[in-house]
């Protein structure tokens, strides 16, 4: 977000407004409809049962293309693109030359030179714009593309009938070309819910036909709109990161969030690598799950407290209706991460018990997300 100004807009807003949400906060620039006039635990419980269907078009989309596209991503972010195939969502992180986070990156790799780039509210155009003279690549925002999200188990179920590819057969985080009830889309499956679900890409000019067929075909299975309340709700259920509110240090390194997975120190040099390669090993803190003695959600950035020393920092938070429990995310010093450590979360000059447990909280087996064939 710039300020209050709005640069960007959902064709969908018409829709929300419908719902109840009155579009009063933004996320990149664009309007989000943070709550509608049902109750966000009500919708998670869809989520968790049915389907529910999300607006997350703020989101923002770059094209990147060219003979140097692949050379440009691999200079710009901490993994090896080179190793992603044509139809794979490729989940990477981009640090600066200090080896600190600036952004999360989603990249669709869609073969002969061209991928796109999808980022939340980091610094990727930032800093692909500074890099970009150096390579032939062209970066153009795509600010047409819309991203419905159906999330849930019955996703599968509802958009199936109406493509003609065979989504059942589509892995986790690959993506495909087809149309869907008769109109050109691209479907990926993945998402933010801890659920298999499917993300769909449209146009604007399609998005309100789009939702409304969404809607339609998965009337009969309880398929409802779901507010981005919601959506942090099953995220921190699920233990999904979200830039930059879980690196609290400013400077936080992949290592920091558990990201290693995501840094291929192996391949030639990359922004930030000589620092990454410095610090690996040399930790601050980690990312943690807690289970909190509360009936409440704790305020995020509360102090965590060991015997009376501060350990660490709460990051994300939620209680969460569908486990019954107050659930935190954290960045803990590495001596006191391990699982059943007892620490002391101090929120508004009360202090509560909290238990280290194993994320994500929801799922941990992520059989809900990718299921065993």
């Amino acid at each position: 977000m710039h300020g209050t100004i709005q640069k960007r807009s959902s064709a969908l807003n018409d829709r929300h407004r419908a719902l109840g949400s009155d579009l009063s906060s933004s996320w990149n620039d664009m309007p989000i409809p943070q709550n509608y006039n049902a109750c966000p635990y009500a919708e998670t419980e869809i989520v968790r049962s049915k389907a529910g269907l999300f607006d997350v078009s703020a989101l923002k989309m770059v094209n990147v293309e060219g003979p140097d596209a692949l050379a440009f991503l691999n200079h710009l972010l901490t993994s090896d693109i080179s190793k992603a195939k044509r139809g794979d969502s490729h989940i990477s992180n981009i640090v600066n030359e200090d080896g600190a986070l600036i952004d999360d990156v989603l990249v669709y790799v869609d073969g002969d030179g061209k991928y796109r780039v999808s980022h939340g509210g980091g610094s990727f155009e930032e800093a692909a714009a500074a890099a970009k003279g150096r390579f032939n690549v062209t970066v153009a925002r795509d600010d047409d593309v819309h991203i419905l999200s159906l999330q849930g188990p019955k996703s599968l179920e509802v958009l199936a009938p109406h493509t003609p590819m065979k989504l059942a057969e589509l892995p986790y985080f690959h993506h495909e070309k087809t149309t869907l009830f008769g109109r050109p889309v691209e479907i990926a499956r993945g998402g933010y819910s801890a659920e298999r679900g499917y993300e769909v890409f449209c146009s604007a000019k399609d998005a309100e036909f789009m939702w409304d067929s969404i809607l339609a075909a998965g009337k009969d299975q309880g398929v409802t709109p779901i507010s981005w309340s919601c959506l942090d709700i099953v995220r921190v259920e699920g233990g999904l990161l979200f830039f930059p509110f879980d690196m609290t240090h400013g400077d936080t390194t992949p290592w920091e969030v558990r990201a290693d997975w995501t840094v291929d120190l192996s391949k030639p040099d990359f922004i930030g690598k000589k620092a990454l390669t410095a610090k690996k090993g040399k930790e601050r803190s980690l990312i943690t799950g807690l289970e909190v003695l509360h009936n409440e959600a704790i305020a995020p950035l509360s102090k965590i407290f060991s015997d009376g020393k501060e350990v660490g920092i709460v990051t994300s938070t939620t209680y969460s209706q569908h486990l019954m429990k107050s659930l935190a995310m954290a960045q803990i010093a590495p001596a006191f991460t391990k699982l059943g450590t007892e620490l002391t979360i101090r929120d508004n000059g009360r202090d509560f018990t909290a238990t280290v447990v194993r994320m994500p909280f929801y799922d941990p087996m992520r059989l809900r997300t990718h299921p065993v064939a």
